[in-house]
């Protein structure tokens, strides 16, 4: 068997000038053969066929190297050579399929790290597992988005010291700090830390929002710049309206799903005297800010009133007489409630 083996090898050796599609064909049947009787093969035909590919790699062009890559990631028993060679190919495509296989080796994982480039590296950094020491060399990479992936990743696993240096990055990355503190495995100090340093951050931001938030109505209101109009209720109707919502508050009825049903049917004059009664502000702030160019204000009202994220959409998709939102629209929106309190959006709105 020895004997056959180097004989074998050394007739690749000594065969020269064919055509890479040629190699190309040896290789796939080659890498079929390999794969349907893999679970049968000793240690030294192992061996023997990570030889053979290592011998054929070298001789075909791109894609066939990225099949290639891309079925024997897979496999039950890694080829330690062929797992290297093409770990360490600057062509990601063909480099991406083995640094995500579960098979490869911690040791071919650390050289990629330190010899190649982001995509290698990112690459490394989605594995389904990362066990510590490789996690930890990805931290001096520099790389944003590396740092992203491994908070992301719930499969790596990391030190606590390891996790106190992401930690660090974090100070200067707010969405990479909320992110490491969405982790359950974070140690506990290091979790205290970095939630005390986002409320604060949050804080400052919450103070600056309501005078910001409050100039913005108030012009909106003073140059009258809105893009649609509500109808005037008769005035018979406005004040059926406003009995109607005093007595539905008396009565504790006036609620996040009542005002939702109102949304749903379009029943502004209703929601307009409600959110009025529930916020402290008047009537006519709060019919500006429905028909206004800009939806952060009417938001804003929403949030004072105490009313769900899901029923304060429904108002400012159903504007009447209003372009529908967008989803960008919308996204800001709820940026714009989640990341005010109850206490400021009631100051803002409160003319």
């Amino acid at each position: 068997m020895v004997t056959a083996t180097i004989e074998l090898l050394a007739e690749l050796d000594r065969a020269e000038g064919w055509p890479a599609e040629r190699w190309a064909v040896i290789l796939d049947r080659t890498t079929k053969l390999f794969l349907c009787s893999v679970e049968k093969l000793s240690a030294h035909h192992i061996d023997l066929f990570d030889q053979v590919f290592v011998r054929l790699i070298d001789r075909v062009d791109v894609q066939p190297l990225v099949k290639l890559s891309e079925k024997l990631c897979e496999a039950k028993h890694p080829l330690p050579k062929v797992s290297r060679r093409l770990a360490l190919d600057e062509n990601e495509s063909i480099a991406i399929p083995v640094l995500k296989s579960r098979g490869i080796a911690q040791e071919i994982l650390l050289e990629v790290i330190q010899s190649r480039g982001p995509g290698h590296r990112l690459a490394i950094a989605s594995r389904h597992a990362i066990d510590p020491p490789v996690s930890e060399a990805l931290i001096p990479c520099g790389l944003s988005a590396v740092h992203h992936a491994l908070a992301e990743n719930l499969g790596a696993k990391m030190s606590e010291a390891g996790w106190a240096r992401l930690a660090e990055i974090g100070e200067r990355d707010r969405s990479l700090a909320e992110k490491l503190a969405r982790r359950s495995d974070l140690p506990d100090p290091l979790k205290r830390k970095i939630n005390a340093k986002l409320d604060d951050a949050r804080m400052r931001v919450l103070h600056a929002r309501p005078r910001i938030m409050r100039d913005q109505i108030e012009d909106t209101i003073a140059s009258n710049r809105a893009t649609g109009r509500l109808p005037d209720p008769d005035p018979s109707d406005f004040a059926s309206a406003q009995v109607r919502m005093v007595e539905l508050n008396r009565q504790g009825k006036l609620k996040d799903a009542t005002i939702n049903r109102f949304a749903a049917s379009r029943e502004y004059v209703e929601i307009a005297v409600a959110l009025a009664l529930l916020t402290g502000s008047t009537v006519e702030v709060i019919r500006n800010l429905i028909v206004g160019d800009k939806v952060e204000g009417l938001v804003l009202a929403c949030k004072a009133a105490r009313l769900t994220w899901a029923t304060t959409s429904m108002i400012v998709k159903n504007r009447p007489g209003m372009p529908a939102a967008s989803a960008g629209e919308l996204e800001k929106a709820k940026e714009t409630y989640e990341s005010t309190s109850l206490s400021a959006a009631q100051f803002t709105v409160r003319f």
